[in-house]
């Protein structure tokens, strides 16, 4: 057994083919199936089931892909922690963060860090900031960015607080509420929103402003992402609440200050073990920016 036969088959699982499992290894499929049947014959058990238009692992692959993906996982983490003994950098990098991120420059960041260090293999994951946390724990990312209401503490990672503000609304252009300088809760009682899946720490920011408010709303549309919710406001469907700094990139809408609107905190979350050479290279890296904790514009226009 040897790392290139477990590389091929988590393969073969993430693609459910050998044919692309071959293709994103770079090799020929007959030397790819070949490799996965000597391990199945030295474990003594098949990994995968196989017919001529479906490949599914079997309980045995189940349980193998685990270990594999843990060894894979811990061979990168030797290979970085050698090249670091040295002076280098290398290995992977695997940053979350949820869409509406604020209070850096994500883009800005991940180009400074490569530039940097050009041996890191670097990837970016978009979810929820529950979602992100879990991954964050469970070794699956490095580092993530969350937007959170302000009592919620991350559990099982380490954490800071990068910034906080408010929310404003975000209505259509021909909204009646689009020419108000500003508007309290009380103003939108009335109006359909659009807004994230119920349960989710997004939706619990507005939730939480209106029940503290004594004011009951009406959400009309759920949806997953930003972009969507855009199109629906900006189509009449509804009023959005968004983070300020965020919602003033979003084009042909208008963006009116709650007073009492809800607070949103961006935090950064990592791993309470000691970080891999390429990760604490990207947490020192934001160590030098200038963002900090602090107030995130609470206005937009």
């Amino acid at each position: 057994m040897d790392l290139q036969q477990m590389r091929y088959v988590l393969a073969v699982a993430e693609t459910a083919s050998f044919t692309r499992a071959a293709e994103k290894c770079h090799v020929v499929q007959s030397a790819l199936s070949h490799q996965v049947a000597r391990l199945e014959k030295e474990l003594g058990a098949r990994l995968f089931e196989r017919t001529s238009r479906k490949v599914w692992l079997t309980s045995a692959g189940e349980a193998f892909l685990a270990a594999a993906r843990q060894a894979l996982e811990a061979a990168e983490r030797a290979r970085a922690e050698v090249a670091a003994a040295t002076g280098e950098v290398r290995g992977k990098l695997t940053v979350g963060s949820i869409p509406t991120v604020a209070a850096v420059d994500l883009p800005a960041v991940l180009r400074d860090y490569r530039l940097r260090y050009p041996q890191v293999r670097i990837s970016l994951r978009a979810g929820s900031s529950e979602r992100l946390v879990e991954q964050v724990r469970e070794g699956q990312l490095d580092a993530a960015f969350l937007g959170v209401q302000a009592g919620f503490r991350p559990q099982g990672v380490r954490d800071r607080e990068l910034a906080h503000g408010r929310h404003v609304a975000v209505v259509a252009p021909g909204h009646p509420l689009a020419a108000e300088e500003e508007v309290d809760l009380g103003r939108l009682a009335d109006e359909m929103f659009v807004d994230f899946a119920d349960g989710s720490a997004a939706r619990a920011q507005s939730d939480e402003a209106f029940a503290a408010a004594g004011i009951r709303r009406e959400v009309a549309f759920e949806v997953s992402g930003v972009e969507l919710m855009s199109r629906m406001v900006r189509h009449g469907l509804g009023v959005a609440l968004l983070p300020a700094l965020f919602a003033a990139e979003l084009h042909g809408l208008r963006c009116v200050p709650l007073i009492n609107g809800p607070v949103r905190v961006e935090r950064l979350v990592w791993s309470p073990f000691t970080p891999s050479p390429p990760a604490a290279a990207f947490l020192a890296l934001l160590d030098e920016l200038p963002c900090g904790a602090g107030e995130l514009a609470s206005s937009a226009s």
